[in-house]
């Protein structure tokens, strides 16, 4: 079941690269991430009177990822924003070599013959994405600190889901989204003031938003499931996560029209590949 609700997560984290796009066309970056970041702290309000009971010390290491997860954002709107979204689809499958080391160095897991055959794959597949022989990366004309603000986004990201699964053995999903999220919404509402950044009225319209928040809190709440299940595994989910690139590269093509789609979907299928042999 946890293998299945990490599936859901990484497919519902790739259509949301998508929508994230088609969002930033209508409003600023920051309009969109504190949009969004609030509409989705109300779509958990529910869950409030669940939340409570928390040890104090509990606090200060979900503020931690909040705060990990705000600066990823920042990153990873702004990288996305100002390149195509397959090849951010691409650079973000990066996380998959920082969650593993994570798991392994900090939780201690050990990985088995078929996990690190299929880590291979998944390497190879990113390698082959990267480099593809007789044409000039994707990545041409993308300014080098967008590419650095992907790989930046994805080693934040990969702490917090280190940080995910050492907090599900004391907290529970309800807690931890609930708490989650009003810290991140507090840390957008102290940048925005900071930072004076104007927010438009038209951010209430933008349906693109309505979507993200929906798919955030959805796929959040999955990926928060599977971190409580004790077998579960922050090297597995971290390649099972990686179907999220299938959604990109498709999306790419038939949304935003972008090229050398077959070649990316070679390669995603070796990923693809390299996380079945993981599971199996």
């Amino acid at each position: 079941m946890w293998m299945l609700l990490t599936l859901f997560y990484g497919l519902a984290k790739g259509a949301r690269e998508i929508v994230k796009k088609k969002a930033m066309t209508k409003n600023t970056v920051m309009e969109v991430l504190l949009a969004y970041t609030f509409l989705s702290f109300i779509m958990v309000l529910p869950q409030v009177p669940m939340a409570g009971g928390l040890e104090t010390r509990f606090y200060f290491w979900i503020a931690l990822k909040s705060f990990c997860i705000f600066l990823a954002w920042i990153f990873s709107f702004r990288a996305l924003k100002s390149m195509p979204v397959s090849l951010y689809g691409i650079l973000d499958l990066s996380r998959v070599l920082f969650a593993t080391c994570l798991g392994i160095v900090v939780l201690h897991e050990i990985m088995k013959p078929g996990q690190v055959a299929g880590l291979i794959l998944v390497s190879l597949g990113l390698l082959m994405l990267k480099f593809k022989p007789g044409n000039k990366s994707e990545s041409e004309g993308v300014k080098p600190i967008y590419v650095v603000a992907a790989f930046a986004s994805c080693m934040l990201n990969a702490v917090s889901g280190l940080m995910d699964k050492i907090l599900m053995k004391d907290v529970t999903s309800e807690q931890l989204q609930v708490w989650y999220m009003l810290f991140l919404v507090g840390y957008y509402l102290i940048y925005v003031i900071v930072t004076k950044t104007k927010i438009s009225k038209s951010v209430i319209k933008n349906g693109w938003i309505w979507l993200l928040a929906i798919l955030f809190v959805l796929a959040d709440k999955a990926l928060f499931e599977a971190n409580a299940v004790k077998e579960s595994k922050v090297t597995v989910m971290t390649l099972i996560k990686q179907s999220g690139c299938i959604v990109t590269i498709i999306g790419g093509k038939l949304i935003f029209k972008e090229k050398n789609v077959r070649y990316k979907l070679i390669c995603a299928a070796v990923i693809i590949a390299g996380i079945f042999v993981a599971i199996l």
